[in-house]
């Protein structure tokens, strides 16, 4: 699985992929294996591994992380997070649509334009321990 991916690898140990996304060498990383500022502002699932020289010059850098789903599980604290309201077209549908979150029970695509709109979704979610707070 994509997320579990330990924290210490160095950039020689990362298997960065290739620049096939349609939005590599853009400045941003695309790839929601990694987390931090150099990250772009919505991230979809295709682009996995498809964003290799934004992503490794981030990394290098020091602007971004693998992002790992059992350190972000420890962290987040479910009953203190504001869910929001279910206001998304996207509401309800079983997944969390919220940008704040990641996991593998987050949506394909995560627009910032969601934060807070998906709460019965994202709650139940976050309960059960499939999503987690983002560190950014």
């Amino acid at each position: 699985m994509l997320y579990m991916l330990p924290l210490c690898l160095s950039a020689q140990e990362i298997n960065f992929g290739d620049d096939a996304s349609e939005w590599a060498l853009d400045g941003a990383c695309d790839d929601r294996r990694f987390r931090g500022s150099a990250m772009a502002a919505g991230l979809d699932r295709e682009d996995l591994g498809h964003d290799a020289s934004d992503c490794r010059t981030g990394f290098a850098n020091g602007d971004l992380q693998l992002f790992d789903l059992d350190a972000a599980l420890e962290s987040t604290q479910c009953e203190a997070v504001d869910f929001g309201v279910d206001a998304s077209e996207w509401m309800n549908d079983g997944l969390c649509d919220d940008y704040r979150f990641e996991g593998p029970g987050s949506d394909f695509v995560l627009l910032r334009e969601d934060t807070g709109k998906d709460a019965t979704d994202c709650r139940r979610l976050c309960e059960r321990g499939d999503i987690a707070l983002r560190d950014y």
